[in-house]
């Protein structure tokens, strides 16, 4: 069966995906292109039927992720559910189930069935929890435990997987050569290396990347190829390990290509400012063009408590110079698992991002709504100015509270607001 690569191959595009297009305000058949030459992606698997599917790549408006998930220590489905909810009303347009704790796949089922927008998954988390179920440790995991559960998630709908195909014996040497200041921060890569090094084997996920991709053209699942080595603090940034884990990247980005399977490659991280820009220049030159995906950037190590705003920094820059999809981050990042009000903050800020890079980058859509608000503000019109918010029923209930009797101006200024006196002045 034609995956949505090959479609594009051919010089067709799906109804859905010509949709997709169109609410992007880019025509079908330059979407098209971007998808047949690897620039752009929609996460679309064959088994789901999505409302609201998006294209993520070169030319289009930046996407963004919002993480969800249990953990051994609190497992609440509903909270879950909520945490979905929240981050789908808010702007989110995809979402990851990053659970380890709990009935895994009741979860993950759960959660498809109600999400009408992308939805992905670390499916080395299931398969850890499955062999340590099994067999007492997740280090016995085996390949069929790994292709086993990449099956039965694609089967259940699940339109990408990040999958840590980067972190293998070559790469690891470097970073041996390398030492970092905290290591390997990422979850997946951390326990795929003491995997290897326990049973002195290559990386499943590298080895049989060709069972992988087989199983993500049947059903047409989106690999998003994850940063295992990625720094997880400033003073890591940009080493030799994450390059080299990106060089890797880029060769099993073709070769995913090449079996007509979509590609996005995973990105840092913890990094300093004045690196991220670098960072987006080397992703696209060593990942052929392919789009980015972002964790963050953080750009210090210090914001704990408000990483979302550190990451909202990192992000807008990170995008405004090519990144294409930003992971959220909340204010529980390095604390806790977050809540449906860290959510909501976490969208929040990264919408913020994706918009002030879309300006930066041009898009037409984000500039009109620039306009409107900047209209709405000088007509002093709070209806609108709401409706054009991030968050319309914050800035409803702080009119509210704050000037209940007042509803020309704001309390800020009052009777001195700039744009009254101009008013004054024009009328005079």
């Amino acid at each position: 069966m034609e995956t949505l690569i090959d479609v594009a191959r051919r010089g067709t595009l799906p109804s859905a995906i010509r949709s997709v297009a169109r609410r992007e305000h880019m025509s079908a058949e330059e979407l098209r292109r971007l998808i047949a030459t690897g620039k752009a992606v929609v996460p679309y698997n064959r088994a789901n039927r999505l409302t609201r599917p998006c294209a993520i790549g070169k030319g289009l408006r930046v996407k963004i992720n919002a993480n969800l998930g249990t953990s051994p220590e609190q497992i609440d489905l509903k909270a879950e559910i909520c945490k979905l909810k929240t981050a789908v009303a808010f702007g989110a347009d995809a979402v990851m189930d990053l659970s380890t704790g709990g009935d895994l796949r009741h979860i993950r089922q759960a959660l498809r069935k109600i999400c009408p927008v992308p939805l992905g998954t670390v499916p080395v988390y299931e398969a850890a929890v499955a062999s340590a179920r099994r067999s007492g440790s997740w280090e016995g995991m085996t390949r069929e435990d790994i292709l086993d559960v990449l099956r039965d998630q694609a089967l259940s709908g699940v339109d990408f997987f990040t999958i840590h195909s980067g972190v293998t014996r070559r790469t690891l040497a470097v970073l041996a050569r390398q030492p970092r200041a905290l290591g390997i921060v990422s979850r997946g890569g951390a326990l795929l290396a003491n995997w290897m090094r326990r049973n002195k084997k290559e990386n499943p996920f590298f080895e049989y990347f060709d069972d992988i991709l087989d199983i993500a053209r049947q059903f047409d699942v989106t690999l998003s190829l994850g940063d295992g080595l990625r720094p997880g603090s400033v003073l890591d940034a940009t080493d030799r390990a994450q390059i080299a884990e990106l060089k890797v990247l880029g060769v099993l980005a073709r070769r995913a290509w090449r079996r007509g399977v979509q590609v996005m490659i995973e990105g840092p991280g913890h990094v300093p400012l004045h690196q991220v820009a670098r960072n987006i220049r080397l992703e696209k030159k060593y990942c052929h063009g392919a789009p980015f995906y972002v964790l963050g950037p953080l750009v210090t190590d210090s914001a704990i408590g408000y990483d979302h705003i550190a990451a909202a920094i990192g992000a807008t820059v990170a995008a405004a110079n090519g990144a294409d999809f930003l992971c959220f981050v909340t204010p529980a990042e390095h604390v806790r698992l977050p809540d449906a009000d860290d959510v909501k903050l976490g969208v929040i800020a990264s919408r913020i991002a994706a918009h002030s890079a879309d300006l930066a980058r041009g898009m037409p859509q984000a500039w009109k709504r620039d306009r409107a608000m900047s209209a709405a503000r000088k007509a002093r019109d709070w209806d609108i100015q709401a409706q054009l918010a991030f968050d319309p029923e914050k800035i409803r209930a702080e009119r509210k509270r704050s000037q209940p009797h007042i509803h020309d101006v704001c309390t800020m200024c009052g009777e001195f607001c700039s744009i009254k006196l101009q008013e004054k002045k024009k009328r005079a």
